[in-house]
Order: structure tokens, then C-alpha cells, then sequence
């Protein structure tokens, strides 16, 4: 496979950065753990890495109940904000530790349960986070292809026999390498911030 501004564009494209769980989505009635499984897998299907792969699953929801990042379900349904809260407990899972979602999450979730006028709008700052990833996704093939373009420059002078195989090799150890400091980052947030509330 060669090494193009194509290639890059295609693996890019083929993975639907744009497409979401929208709010509108989300039925305004409570739903069933069956039903909520479904609304995942029906719309979220497109992150799966393996067609085997589960987006959630009965286990997992009843794991996150338990380790308190999500509210048990009233009379075995689940709220809006259940499925807001399990959206982003998915999208964290990816690089978090479930003790560091936990840390993260343990503010929402208590406001959420409390009756006060100053209640966080979990859908409000859902869509926020929708809204910001939505240009990570718009911006992150300029960024791919800025760094093809600083690979290949780094790359010049290797052998041309195994130069694809070297480019995306070191294209894949960069993604990494970026994303493990953003990783730390948001650890280095949690620990300073979050742990502390």
C-alpha cells in the first residue's frame, strides 16, 4: 500500500469521525436495558474496530451502576440522562480508567440526583462536547495530512524498498505518541482537579 494524502483521506473517511448519537436521537421516553443496548448498537455500530465487537452490553451497564459512574435506573428504566452519561462514559472508556471516569463523573452524577435550581444540564453540555468533537473531526485530516507531510520529509533518505512500510509505521507511532500526551493530560486534569471534589 502506498503512503499517499489518498490513502490517509480514505482511512479517515471510512471511520464516520462525523457521525454521532445526537440528542434528537435519544427518545424523550425512559427505556428499557434492552432498548438501550439497541439505540447503541444501531447508532453507534460505525466505531466498532470488528464487526464481533459490543458497543455496550447488559454487563457493562450493570458494572457502571455499581461502580457508581451511572445512577441506578428508576423502576428498571433508564433516563435521558442515563443514555447522555453512558455515551460519555464510552467515548471516556476508550483511554480512562473506570476510576479516573469515576472521579470525573462523580460531580455530575451527584447533581443530578440532587434537587437544586442549580442543576447541571447534562444535555447542554453533551451537545458542547458534540459540537467541539465535531471540529476534531473536521480538523483532524488538515492534521494528518501536516504530519504525512513532515514523515515523508523525515523519511527521505531510507530505502525506497521499505519506505511505505517505514512512513506508516512511524504514522502510527506518532498517532500514538500524541495520544498517550493527551492521555496524561487529561489524567494530569483529573488528578489535579477532579480527585479533589
Amino acid at each position: 500500500m502506498e503512503f499517499t494524502e489518498k490513502e490517509i483521506d480514505l482511512f479517515i473517511e471510512s471511520l464516520s469521525f462525523n457521525k454521532n448519537l445526537m440528542l434528537s436521537d435519544i427518545p424523550i421516553l425512559d427505556l428499557y436495558m434492552d432498548q438501550v443496548i439497541t439505540l447503541f448498537e444501531n447508532k453507534l455500530n460505525h466505531l466498532k474496530r470488528n464487526e464481533d465487537d459490543k458497543i455496550l452490553t447488559k454487563t457493562m451497564i450493570n458494572n457502571y451502576t455499581k461502580s457508581k459512574i451511572l445512577m441506578p435506573p428508576n423502576k428498571k428504566k433508564y433516563t435521558k440522562d442515563h443514555i447522555i452519561l453512558l455515551i460519555l462514559i464510552y467515548n471516556l472508556k476508550q483511554s480512562l480508567s473506570i476510576n479516573d471516569i469515576g472521579y470525573l463523573l462523580k460531580p455530575i452524577i451527584k447533581n443530578l440526583n440532587e434537587d437544586s435550581l442549580d442543576k447541571i444540564e447534562i444535555d447542554k453540555l453533551y451537545e458542547s462536547f458534540l459540537k467541539l468533537k465535531e471540529l476534531e473531526a473536521n480538523n483532524i485530516n488538515k492534521d494528518l495530512q501536516e504530519k504525512v507531510s513532515l514523515i515523508k520529509e523525515h523519511t527521505q533518505n531510507l530505502d525506497a524498498h521499505n519506505k511505505d512500510l517505514s512512513q506508516m509505521l512511524i504514522t502510527v507511532l506518532t498517532l500514538i505518541n500524541e495520544a498517550n500526551m493527551k492521555k496524561r493530560l487529561a489524567e494530569k486534569i483529573i488528578d489535579e482537579f477532579f480527585m479533589n471534589l
